[in-house]
């Protein structure tokens, strides 16, 4: 007995040498071992290891049996582990396996994308019969196909991506199934009789995955909604809400919660917050906005300038851990698609009690700054208020009224003194940006006007002027005072991150440049005035449009994190969104943050890391769905161009062919390699051109070209063109530095800069 007694308490002595058992009782009631606990056993064990040994020697307790199973099966999804045929666990780098995602393609095959990071694995169409895309795997390095790519084999699948999947139905000879609207899932999902749920050929359906495709057997699945035909209008956005899994629905006790809440601010909301009624704080938005996140006031102060930033107060509503909360984080952000917003908070809050609406009081957290004659802030403060907005002004209204191209009425006209120091305070910013050398790419943006069946009736150009300027630059001096608050406060928070080009980008760039004569100064550690200086330096080039794409494609996409590295584009050290909390997730985090520090306390949410990733990750999948629908609805409103003629620009150019982009109607479509000409042509990555082999004639990223409209195919949102004039001339001793005849040079197409602020 007291030997028994004696092994137990060895035993249990190896289950509290565990290095991280103070964090995991901190978690848990009853602590488990913690997973670098359990790897550390089974590198040192060196074998292969089963569960019911581990635990043994672990000391666990019978009822802790399961949870320390689900600990091991978590720990398989993702990749720390796996149980072999046996059933005994391994470590998959002591048998040459790695965890990672995989990414399909349209044309079947697929790529392994490992965790960590050790380069991509080509999967071949056999090995993609057992997986979908987004699928977690297992997976070994196989050798190297005839086009030298490393080949990856599927060991085991840790975790299925897909449970359902928006997509077409069909229907012939008596077999169904749906094929889905994402292109990167190539197979087919079987129907089986009877599960079709009424759905008729060639609607838009959900289907709920009943089996997952292995080697042998394809996917099966029923229908489980019916959205209509594929050109009803708005079914565009339908399919992006669910082929991106984008949360479009709130939760029963989200409603609820809004629900309760008042409908103004009442007397207790107004207890202990400064009292800025009479200010003449107004917002300036676009003509189709409905939730206004903020309003400004400027007054001249000797040589400088006071500024109030007034922000909604979301956070007052939206307490941490109420429905309302892990909706808003499950969303991320607003979508905006054209004509319809999937708001992150209901609307009762967003165009309501949080919406900074005209002449009725709100509650706001202030930003008030001192800002000197060079633009300087010299000082700041935050506090929580109440504000009265005293107009809901437009960008092209206050432009007018500041430009004397429009007077403003009787009513506002004593807004105008205000607005034009405003203005004032904008030219004294715009100097303090040049000065600190922000890059300032110039971007195209367009607008859509719809017929009364939701489609695209034109697209046109949409300029900003100064009035979009102005209120840019009050954000950022707000969200830089945020920032920099929080980091004196020493307080944890979410930044916005732009880190300066990898060091492959940085050279293609180079090389790139060097064809022009240009060079891009900082050496290997570029900064964003070395940017902003080679920008002056070709403005009014023939060729400006196509140098600053290629600038603007080598830097790296913005994104949230708690570590801050600073922002390159906009030549910051510290920089946090503040402005916008009720349309993105992490300016309602640093408005808590903020609010901890002035009442002396700490916020704490959880891991700022992973929910940055989040953020992050729900940004970017809201502008692929975007980008999905305004593909879709310029495709349609091709339809009936066909064979027609357009003078365009090349937008990119890739190893299969040229993206033109249209100058009169701002849709881009390819013309593929075939079709460029009787000629091998080549793809060269780094000086982003084509090369014909035996002709010489290259198309290169900016120039100018003709096309006619070949095909247009909705399913795919995919526009084809053909080449209908003479190519450009093959490089010559007489030609300039980018290989064209004088006069010849073109001018990059639509540019954007998403991504950087």
């Amino acid at each position: 007995m007291n030997k028994s007694k004696g092994k137990r308490r060895s035993q249990k002595a190896l289950r509290w040498q565990d290095p991280y058992l103070q964090r995991e009782r901190s978690r848990y009631g009853q602590p488990l071992p913690s997973r670098e606990f359990i790897l550390q056993l089974l590198t040192e064990a060196g074998e292969p290891v089963l569960p019911e040994e581990l635990a043994h020697r672990l000391g666990l307790e019978p009822e802790e049996w399961e949870p320390f199973l689900n600990r091991l099966r978590a720990m398989q999804r993702d990749g720390q582990l796996m149980f072999n045929r046996r059933g005994a666990l391994c470590l998959p780098e002591r048998i040459e396996l790695k965890a990672g995602r995989v990414e399909g393609h349209p044309d079947g095959y697929g790529f392994f994308i490992p965790d960590d990071g050790s380069g991509d694995m080509f999967l071949s169409e056999k090995e993609m019969h057992a997986v979908l895309h987004g699928d977690r795997v297992l997976v070994r390095e196989a050798g190297v196909d005839r086009r030298g790519r490393r080949e990856g084999k599927i060991v085991e699948v840790l975790q299925r991506a897909n449970q359902r999947l928006v997509g077409r139905f069909y229907c012939e000879k008596g077999v169904q199934w749906v094929v889905a609207e994402d292109r990167r899932i190539n197979q087919d999902i079987l129907v089986p009789p009877g599960a079709q749920l009424n759905a008729r050929l060639g609607q838009v359906v959900m289907v709920e995955l009943i089996d997952q495709p292995t080697k042998h057997t394809p996917a099966t699945g029923r229908v489980v909604e019916v959205l209509g035909n594929y050109a009803d209008p708005g079914m565009e956005i339908e399919i992006a809400l669910r082929k991106h899994a984008l949360p479009y629905e709130f939760s029963e006790a989200a409603r609820a919660q809004a629900a309760k809440l008042p409908k103004g601010v009442t007397r207790k909301d107004r207890e202990g917050r400064e009292d800025l009624r009479d200010l003449p704080l107004v917002t300036i938005d676009g003509e189709d906005a409905r939730d206004f996140d903020d309003a400004v006031y400027c007054t001249r102060q000797g040589r400088g300038f006071r500024l109030w930033v007034a922000i909604a107060d979301v956070s007052h509503y939206v307490r941490p851990g109420t429905p309302l909360d892990r909706e808003a984080f499950e969303r991320g952000n607003s979508v905006y698609f054209p004509r319809r917003v999937i708001p992150m908070l209901p609307e009762e809050l967003s165009n309501g009690l949080c919406s900074l609406n005209p002449r009725v009081d709100r509650l706001c957290m202030v930003c008030e700054m001192d800002i000197g004659a060079s633009g300087a802030i010299r000082k700041y403060r935050f506090y929580p208020a109440v504000m009265h907005s005293k107009a809901r002004l437009t960008y092209e209204q206050v432009w007018q009224w500041l430009s004397g191209a429009g007077k403003p009425g009787r009513k506002e006209a004593w807004l105008l003194p205000h607005l034009e120091d405003l203005h004032a305070l904008f030219k004294v910013m715009l100097k303090a940006r040049w000065a600190r050398g922000a890059i300032d790419f110039e971007t195209l943006e367009t607008r859509f006007e719809f017929d009364d069946q939701g489609k695209i009736r034109r697209i046109l150009p949409y300029a900003r002027n100064d009035a979009h300027r102005i209120i840019e630059e009050c954000m950022l001096a707000a969200n830089v005072c945020a920032s920099e608050f929080l980091r004196k406060k020493k307080h944890p928070a979410l930044y916005r991150v732009h880190e300066g080009p990898t060091p492959e980008k940085l050279q293609a760039l180079q090389e790139f440049l060097a064809e022009f004569g240009l060079y891009l100064g900082g050496g290997e550690h570029p900064q964003a005035k070395d940017y902003a200086e080679l920008l002056k330096k070709i403005k009014g080039r023939p060729d400006e449009q196509l140098l600053q794409t290629v600038m603007l494609r080598s830097l790296q996409q913005a994104q949230y994190s708690p570590r801050n590295v600073g922002h390159f584009g906009l030549a910051y050290e510290a920089y946090t969104h503040f402005t916008s909390p009720i349309r993105r997730y992490p300016d309602l985090l640093v408005h808590r943050a903020i609010k901890a520090c002035l009442e002396g306390g700490r916020y704490e949410p959880g891991d700022w890391e992973a929910i940055g990733a989040h953020c992050s990750m729900t940004e970017r999948r809201a502008d692929e769905a975007t980008r999905d629908v305004v593909n879709w609805l310029k495709c349609y409103y091709m339809q009936d161009k066909l064979g027609e003629q357009f003078d365009g620009v090349i937008s990119a150019v890739t190893s299969f062919g040229i993206f033109v982009a249209l100058d009169e109607v701002f849709v881009e479509g390819l013309v593929h390699v075939s079709d460029l000409g009787r000629d091998y042509f080549h793809y060269d990555p780094v000086r982003h051109q084509m090369l014909g082999s035996r002709t010489g004639v290259r198309y290169r990223l900016g120039d100018r070209v003709r096309v006619q409209v070949a095909r247009v195919d909705i399913e795919t949102a995919k526009v084809d063109f053909v080449l209908v004039e003479t190519p450009p001339e093959p490089p010559a001793a007489t030609s300039d530095k980018t290989g064209r005849k004088d006069g010849k040079r073109g001018r990059a197409g639509k540019k954007a800069a998403r991504g950087l602020a």
